[in-house]
């Protein structure tokens, strides 16, 4: 490379710095300005907050994405359910789920994620607070995605949705022990598990328009419990 190349570019570089030095400064200066209320319009407040939940937001989405690029190619669970959606689907070398429409979004429901016939799977990037939660919530989601196409899921037939959440509660990890040891929400040493996927699956259920309570929930799960929860597929057990 000629010296005035190298010239230019570093002459680009320092300037790129100074430029993101700047930015940050200025950021800084903003903040502490909007702590103190020193010399702050409302309008200069209301444009802080907004511009603060931006950056949140671009922060988390990030976040989001890492997060879920490093299960893509590491997690053992997440790649085994797409590999097993890979093995049904019409078109295997498109498969129905892969990493273009497994999608970080932010969500304004308290949930981690969600899964729609057609769309794909929806991270909540708000909602993510550690790659070991997003596992989870990504098998969950993947495991629908697998029922959806397996079984000919009818999302508005409630006894269709039950059985479906009853398997991704289970099978997805986030009713394993430790979770819910140290969320202090396991009572019961030997049916904390079973608990935990019925309080899960009830709550999901609940949501499904077709639902018109939680006592109608409640009634649909027990109604296919047996079957569906001791259903393992495509798993050999309940591993996790």
């Amino acid at each position: 490379m000629a010296s005035d190349d190298i010239q230019n570019t570093q002459s680009i570089d320092k300037n790129t710095n100074n430029i993101s030095e700047s930015k940050a400064f200025d950021w800084w200066r903003r903040t502490v300005q909007y702590k103190t209320g020193i010399s702050l319009s409302d309008q200069d407040k209301l444009q802080y907050e907004k511009d603060a939940q931006d950056r949140k937001q671009k922060r988390d989405c990030e976040a989001c994405y890492e997060y879920r690029d490093w299960m893509l190619q590491y997690s053992p669970s997440v790649k085994f359910m797409l590999q097993q959606i890979k093995d049904i689907s019409p078109n295997p070398n498109t498969p129905y789920i892969n990493e273009n429409n497994i999608i970080c979004e932010h969500c304004n429901e308290f949930k981690g994620g969600g899964f729609n016939s057609e769309l794909g799977v929806l991270i909540c990037q708000n909602r993510i607070y550690s790659k070991w939660q997003l596992e989870d919530i990504m098998t969950h989601e993947l495991v629908h995605a697998y029922d959806n196409l397996k079984f000919k899921v009818d999302w508005f037939n409630l006894r269709h949705h039950a059985c479906s959440e009853i398997r991704a509660s289970s099978l997805s990890g986030e009713c394993r022990f430790a979770n819910q040891f140290f969320k202090g929400a396991m009572k019961n040493f030997k049916k904390g598990h079973q608990e935990c996927v019925k309080r899960r699956a009830i709550l999901s259920l609940t949501s499904n328009p077709q639902c018109e309570n939680k006592q109608r929930a409640e009634k649909v799960i027990d109604e296919v419990w047996e079957s569906c929860f001791n259903d393992t597929r495509p798993f050999e057990r309940i591993f996790r």
